[in-house]
Order: structure tokens, then sequence, then C-alpha cells
């Protein structure tokens, strides 16, 4: 793999299926590059045009960000849900089309609407004339007709999903949204009509009583309330199972209520018991809601209610479904008239419960809840970064119903693009049609069906949803010669080609035939929601699926406090450009998957590009402090250094050495404080000597010696690259760290049989026991019988696990801005100088107890608290306790020390190349020697990383040495 390129996968994280700016940064490609690309541009995406009107709002919104700030006192309140809301026209406009779209309490005419006392803002009068009916029409046009096909009926037309779309996403000054509006009250009003007649009856109802209750009226119809109550059937359910020793619960079971005044959480409470189970064994209590206005119809007027069990839930704690009905209702003449208006506001605030909804809530779904909390703190912490379009369409997501908020957060996270709604089946959604209706209206999916506008790229998309019995039949109806054993890309392949030549016209009915109505993910919320689940996680390779894995306890983060105080993005633009840098990069990752040269290339051109510009800007500006320098990772610049660096290797693998040089010096000029210098100028340096330029090549490797960011192996490679190319007459003067890198490391030799012995295959012995084993292996038997060590093959990964053992409370102490998710396994400037310098204090007063012989307490107690916990670096599998003690024991406390100060003070550097073996041996109960041993093959050398690293740890006080492995001598 290309230098790099692993790292550039860890900042794309999961690939996106839409990229939002694909078309722009592409624009100077030919169509034949972008082709080979299999990621949806903006045309891809339109279906009538729906998209495509979000796509531009958000464009706009973008471009217009300034036109977005309100004066703090400038609100108003909207009529339809009450809340406050920026007086602005594109606010005010966009807020009332999720309203009327959302059926808040209740539709409004367009004279109400006209007698809003905002619309007098409004620049253009004529939106209730000829606009209004002009659309109008179109919707009467786009109804289904009565022999259309039954799915139809239940899904939401396309083109009205779209102008919904239109009215909700663009906001525009000129008053056409509200001509929208004014033709989506039609449509609303339309779609109510199909509810079902018990909520209409319940509706009414309640209106008419409401009306007499709050008008005060003395002779309304009491009776005929009390006998609406006793012909009808309550939907509720049972709920705190876990407060009482829940019985077991079966379908059809009767239920009775007892009253329970004594209740210390709720003196209202009702209890419901089974006489089915013993004598009145309760099985739990009603709502509290409902309890509140059932009570007093029990307490005082002495009506019993009865009741049955609906259905049975998975878990025995969930709520239990039940239908309660009313046994008995007093007469006129047996209530006191001082008591009538209690009865029947009681009577009538359980309609309206009915009618809401709340008296029968459902089971909360773990995700849904978790879906909801990633947009709330996304946009509590990074209001600015969203237009008010934006923010509107995230609110949107809490008030639609459950069902509607489950399904898409399944579709969501399942790879797609396209579903169909009759393969549908999750348990905890009950109603597909509406909850796919309620999301098309929101513009969170869109819906392909018959009357939908045919596109290329998405009929392509629905092929691969099909199964191959499903495509052999349209080849057999279409009369296409199928041969048997062909593959599902193959048959696709065929029908797609075909469709294409105009040889198949009627193939997008014959899939829509077999798929019926299919639904996607919108581009808009696709893009939208990517954009938020960055922010929470900050983190291209977390997603939903961190949420489940903590639920579930697979995972368990560390306890640490998020003390926030600087934002990661201090405007808008900063975050779009830091999108658009990795949709660059991922552009970049397929491409080279692809094999597509001609667009690798443009995405290095590009972010050579915008890193030069960057450049400028910098040159441009005053130098300010920051008070988080780590968190430039969530930079574009950053981003597009990571692209470069890629291009690098990628110009070196095809001998390109001059545009490599190129990159390296862009890198070198744009980072001037940055821990990767050593290896761009390292690689500087290795280039210039490939084009001839020794002497450039020299003075490079000098001042890279020189450059206190250079560090680790880097250093000593570019020391060793001046000793060797500074020979005279180039150089007289030998350097002065010649005797150091020069230093001679002991080296052990021992013998073993090799299995193999083929260049390019690791090398492979019979141990002392007969076995197969690898070097470090027989290494491992020969300490072992040579002196009686113990160890372990374990490169550094014991060593990250000793040091996140002994410094777990300085590693989540508390540094602001080091924490801002609740899912991080450590602090954001761990890998830069950062993390030493904040904690100095902590750090060294910690190193101080390590020295002086406390470091084994420290980790039996760190990995007695936190054992399981995620911390970077520790891995509780593969050392056990006993090993990490002896190991700890052994080594000492002012070598441990001195490692974990290292560590602390540049983490990013000595991560890796550490040691094969670490080796210990006890002298008594409390004492020992450890030593480290870098184990080699017959054709292995060591890196400038490894000897980096045992030239160091020969600083430190360590015991280090080379094993070599070589083959007995032929004879």
């Amino acid at each position: 793999m290309l230098r790099g390129r692993e790292s550039l996968k860890r900042i794309i994280g999961k690939r996106r299926r839409f990229l939002p700016n694909l078309s722009r940064i592409l624009s100077s490609s030919s169509s034949s590059s972008s082709n080979c690309l299999k990621v949806e541009n903006d045309e891809k995406f339109i279906i009538n045009d729906s998209d495509s009107a979000i796509t531009k709002a958000e464009s706009k919104a973008t471009n217009d960000d300034s036109e977005d700030v309100v004066s703090v006192n400038d609100f108003v309140t909207c009529p339809v849900c009450s809340n406050q809301i920026c007086g602005d026209d594109r606010s005010v406009n966009s807020h009332l089309d999720l309203c009327l779209v959302r059926g808040t309490k209740r539709k409004l005419s367009q004279r109400t609407l006209l007698q809003f006392s905002f619309c007098s803002k409004l620049k253009d009068n004529k939106c209730v004339d000829e606009g209004v009916l002009a659309e109008t029409n179109v919707i009467q046009d786009s109804e289904p007709k009565k022999n259309d096909p039954p799915q139809l009926a239940s899904i939401s037309n396309d083109k009205v999903t779209c102008a919904i779309s239109q009215c909700e996403m663009t906001g525009l000054d000129d008053g056409s949204s509200l001509k929208s509006s004014l033709a989506l009250d039609s449509i609303s009003q339309q779609a109510d009509s199909l509810n079902n007649i018990v909520d209409d009856s319940i509706n009414d109802m309640v209106d008419a009583y409401s009306v007499d209750l709050e008008s005060g009226a003395s002779n309304f119809d009491m009776q005929g309330i009390l006998s609406e109550l006793s012909g009808m059937v309550l939907k509720t359910c049972i709920v705190g199972r876990k407060y009482v020793d829940a019985a077991e619960v079966v379908s059809g079971a009767s239920i009775y209520f007892l009253r329970n005044p004594t209740n210390i959480k709720d003196p209202n409470a009702i209890k419901v018991v089974s006489p089915d189970f013993g004598s009145g064994t309760v099985l739990g209590f009603l709502p509290r809601e409902l309890a509140q206005h059932m009570s007093p119809l029990i307490d005082k007027y002495q009506i019993n209610f009865k009741g049955v069990i609906t259905s049975v839930p998975k878990n025995s704690l969930d709520i239990v479904p039940v239908e309660i009905m009313c046994l008995n209702t007093p007469s006129r003449n047996e209530v006191a008239k001082d008591d009538i208006p209690m009865l029947n506001s009681s009577c009538i605030n359980i309609f309206r419960l009915m009618k809401s909804g709340e008296i029968c809530p459902q089971s909360p779904i773990k995700y849904q809840q978790n879906f909801r909390l990633m947009i709330e703190e996304a946009l509590r912490g990074n209001l600015c970064l969203f237009t008010d379009a934006e923010k509107l369409f995230l609110d949107s997501f809490s008030s639609m119903s459950d069902d509607s908020q489950r399904l898409f957060v399944r579709l969501y996270t399942r790879k797609g693009p396209w579903f169909r709604i009759s393969s549908l089946t999750y348990p905890e959604i009950l109603d597909y049609q509406q909850a796919v209706n309620e999301l098309s209206e929101a513009s969170y999916v869109c819906s392909f069906g018959y009357k939908s506008e045919v596109i290329d790229n998405v009929l392509e998309e629905l092929l691969h949803i099909l199964t191959v019995n499903e495509l052999c039949e349209i080849l057999k109806i279409l009369k296409k010669d199928s041969k048997v054993g062909l593959r599902k890309k193959e048959l696709i392949e065929s029908l797609h080609s075909s469709y294409k030549d105009g040889l198949c016209p009627l193939l997008p009915s014959l899939i829509i035939d077999r798929t019926s109505t299919c639904v996607r993910i919108s581009s808009f919320a696709e893009s939208l929601l990517w954009r938020v689940q960055r922010l929470f996680f900050l983190d291209g390779e977390q997603d939903l699926s961190a949420f489940l894995l903590v639920d579930l306890r697979i995972l368990k983060y560390p306890e640490y406090k998020c003390t926030i105080s600087h934002p990661v993005f201090f405007a808008r633009s900063d975050l779009l450009a830091y999108e658009e840098a990795i949709e660059v990069a991922q552009i970049m990752d397929q491409s080279l998957d692809e094999g597509n040269s001609k667009l690798v290339l443009q995405c290095i051109e590009i972010a050579e590009s915008q890193l030069s510009n960057y450049i400028r800007m910098k040159d441009q500006s005053l130098p300010l402090e920051s008070e988080a320098p780590f968190l430039q990772c969530f930079s574009a610049a950053w981003v597009n250094s990571k692209i470069v660096l890629l291009g690098v290797s990628f110009h070196e693998q095809e001998r390109r050495y001059q545009d490599a040089i190129k990159l390296l010096k862009l890198l070198l000029n744009s980072y001037a404080y940055d821990g990767r210098r050593g290896y761009w100028t390292l690689r500087l340096s290795v280039n210039l000597e490939h084009m001839g330029c020794i002497e450039e090549s020299l003075c490079v490797a000098e001042d890279g010696v020189l450059d206190p960011w250079v560090r680790a192996g880097s250093r000593m490679a570019l020391q060793r690259r001046v000793i060797r190319l500074g020979k005279p007459p180039r150089r007289w003067k030998v350097p002065s760290y010649a005797a150091s890198v020069k230093r001679k490391i002991t080296e052990v030799h021992i013998q073993g049989r090799p299995l193999n012995g083929k260049v390019g295959m690791k090398s492979r012995f019979y141990g002392e026991d007969g076995e197969q084993c690898g070097v470090e292996e027989l290494a491992l038997q020969f300490y072992a019988g040579e002196g009686g060590w113990q160890g372990v093959h374990t490169e550094s990964g014991i060593w990250l696990t000793i040091y996140g053992l002994l410094m777990w409370d300085v590693i989540f102490s508390d540094v602001p801005n080091t924490f801002r998710t609740k899912f991080q396994n450590a602090p954001l400037d761990m890998d830069s100088d950062n993390f030493y310098v904040a904690r100095k204090l902590i750090i060294e007063l910690h190193l101080q107890k390590i020295h002086e012989g406390m470091a084994e307490a420290i980790l039996i107690m760190s990995w007695e608290l936190h054992f399981g916990t995620l911390c970077r670096g520790v891995n509780w599998e593969r050392n056990s306790l006993s090993e990490l003690r002896a190991a700890v024991t052994c080594i000492g406390g002012p070598c441990l020390a001195n490692l974990c100060r290292l560590l602390a003070q540049d983490y990013r550097s000595w991560t890796s190349g550490m040691p094969d073996l670490l080796l210990w041996r006890f002298h008594g109960e409390y004492k020992g020697e450890a030593k480290l041993v870098e184990v080699k093959g017959p054709r292995d050398r060591l890196s400038e990383q490894q000897r980096a690293w045992l030239l160091t740890l020969m600083d430190c006080g360590f015991t280090a040495e080379v094993c070599k492995i070589t083959p007995p001598a032929v004879t």
C-alpha cells in the first residue's frame, strides 16, 4: 500500500454514497473519467427535481450566510405551533411550510394565512391569485386515479413530494414559498381525509364538547358524553412493570383496575390487576396522564372499568398494550349539579388523550433515541455551522411519528441506496406506508413509483435490488437470450445496455411491477446527516454502531470531563472546506482502487492548489496563537496535506521524482511546526539524490538534522545521509553526531534450520522442540535455554499497554478541548506536543512516583479499576496482569519513568519500531532484570526507526541487543 493511504482512509471513514460537490470538484474532468467512479453526482440523484431544489437551496444558504443574521429581538410567534421564530422572510416561510406539512395543531386556510401579522413583509402580494391556482391545478392533475395500482393510493405522489421539498428548503424572499404553503394546505387536507373513521369521530366529539366547556355553557349534553364513554374502547397500556413483581401476561387475558391513593409518587395511581393469576396479582399501572382523569371517575362517581390484554411484549418489563371498556356510568340524577363540570371535564380530557395518542406510548427504541441524541448534540454545540433551513430540517425529525423516525434510521444505517417497501420487515414499525408518506413530505426520503421520471443512473441502481430470478424473468419477457449460469452483474449489464440502446423501453415498468414503490434516503438528508455525524463523533471511523456497541456492553469508554472553550470550526466556511477536502480524498481513494490514474492526478492537483492557497492566506494574515493547535487536523489544509503526501508516494511509484519533489517542498512550506516534517524532509533528500542533485540533497539533509520537528527514525536516517553524502571533498568537517550514530549495538548470532529460503517470504525455522516456528519464537526458545529468560513477542504492544495503565490518570485528566465527545479512547492532543506541555506538572509528579518504585502498585490499581475500558494502546487480552507485573518489576522504576516521559513528549514518533522481544528474569522475589531484543532473519536489517529505538533505550538505561538468526554454514 502507498505510504499515507492508510492515514487517508482513516480520515475518510465509511465512504459516502453521495458526494454533493462532486460535479463541481471534477468540473474540469472529462465525462469518461467521472463515469469511472461509482459515485453519485448531483444529476444522478434528481427524481422529479425534488433533490435538485434541495441542493440549490443548500448552495444558496451557503452563499447567503451573511443574510441569515437576524436581530435577537426580531422574532415572531408561529400561529401553528406557537414557537418563537426568526422574523426574516426566509425563516418564516420555511418554518410555516414545515408546520403545515407536519400538520401540527390545526390546518390553516388561505384566508387565515393572509391575516398573519408578518405577511405584510412580503414583497409580492400576488401570492394569492394565479400562483396558488396554478400550483393547485398541478396538484389536482397529479392525484392518483382510481385505476392506478393500489400502492399508489397510500404513497405520496412523487410530484407532490417534490413540491413539498422545494417549499421546505428554498425559503425564498419573494413570497414564492408562501404560494407553496397555500397549496400544501390543500394537500394536507386531502391527506387528512384518508384518516380512519374512528379518529375523525373522536376529533369531532372533542371539538364539539370543548366549545361548550370553554364557553361555560351549563346545559350541554352530559348524558351524551357518558354514553360516548361507555360505548368507547380506550387503547392504552400497562406501565411501571419494573416497580412490581410483574407476573406473566397472556394475550387476551382480562384485567381490572384498583385505585392506589397511597402511592407516594402519584396519588392518582391506578393499579392493573389480573384475576387470572391468583388473588389480584398486580401487573403494573395505567399511564399517569390517563390515571389523572380516570381516578375521579372511579373515586367520586363509582364508574368501573375492565380491560383485556391485546398483545404480549418480548421483554417482560416493557409496556403491555391493553384495551379498556367502561362497565357502568351514573345517570344525570345521580350526579350533583356542582359535580357535573368536573365529571364532563374528566371525560373530555380522556377523549383528548385518545386523540393525541399519549395514553398508549410505544416502548422506547434505543437506536431511535441515539439518533435523536446525535442530532441534538451536534446542533447544540455547532449552531453557527448550520443555516436556518438546515436547522428547521433537522428539528423536524423529532416531530415526526415514531414509525417515521425508526424507518429512517433503519434505512440510513443500511447499504442501499434503494429499498423495496414491500420487503421492509421491522417489528417495531407498525405502519410503513404512513411512515414513508411522512418522510417523503419532509424530504427525508425520495420514492420511485409508476409515475416517476426515469433516469438512467436510477434505473441501474433499481436493477440491483432485483433477484437473479426476477432479472431472468424480465429477460425472457423481452425475448433476450439469457445464458444459464450468468452472474447477477452480467444480467444487470445486459438489461441496462439494452435500455440505453433503446431496445427495451418497457424496462422501467417491468422493474416497478416487481419491486412496487421503492424509497431511498434523499441526497440532502444524507449529506446533512453525514455532517451531523462527523461533528458529533469527530472521527470518520465512528458511526451509529458506536452507540450499539456501548449499549450491548461490548465496548466501554473511559470516564472523563468534556471542557470545551474552543470551537473545532470557527465558521461555516471552514466546515464546508473541510468537507470538500474529504470528498476529494474519497475520490482519490476510489480512483486508486479502480486504477484510474488520470483522476488520481486530478485529485492531487486539486489538493496542491488548495494547499498553495492556504500558504498565501497564511502569509497575508497575522499569526495567531491558537488555544488548541492540535485541532488543526480538522481543517481542509490538513486533509489536503494528506492527499498531497499520498500523491508523493504515487509519483515515486511511477518514478516521477520531479513531481514528488515539488509536492514535498509545498508540504514543508505549509507546515513549519509539524511532526511529519521528518518524513517529508527525508523523502525530499532521497528524491533529489535520485535526480542526481547530490549537493542539494545533502543540504536538505543537513537542514533537516537541525530542524527540531525532525525526530526519531527520520532524524537518524538524515544524520546517516549527511555522513554518507558529506564525505570529502563535499564536506571536510565530520558532524558532531557521527560517533553517536555509528555506535555499535550488541549482536547475538544463533543458528536455525530454515524451512524456506525464498526471497520475499517470512523466514520459518524448526524450533528446538522440532516444531515449525518464526524467528521470534526461535529466539525466545534460545534465551529461555541460555539464561532462563522469560518473555513475550510483542513489539510495541506490551509497551503501549504498560504506558496506558501507568499513565491512565494523566491521559484522562481534565484538559480543556481535548475531550469533546462521549466516544473517545484518548485525548485529541495525544499525538501532539501539546499533550506534555499542557500536563507537564502532573506528568512529572506522576513520573516521580514511578521512578521511586510505585509502578507495580499503579499498574495493579489501573488494571482493577479500568479493566475492559477502552484506552488507546491498551490491549487487555494480549498480556495477563502477571506478565505485566513481572515486566514492570524487572524493568525498574528509573527506566520506566524515562520510557513514559519519552512517549508523553512525542507519542506519535515513538509508537512504532520498538524491539520484538521483552525478556525478564527474577533475582529473588522482588528484584530482577529486563532485556529488549530486536530479532532479524537471514535477509533482514535494522530500519532507521528500529536503530533509533535501540540507541534511545540504551540511553534510558535499558539492556538492548540484536539477535540475528542465520542458517547453518554449508560445508
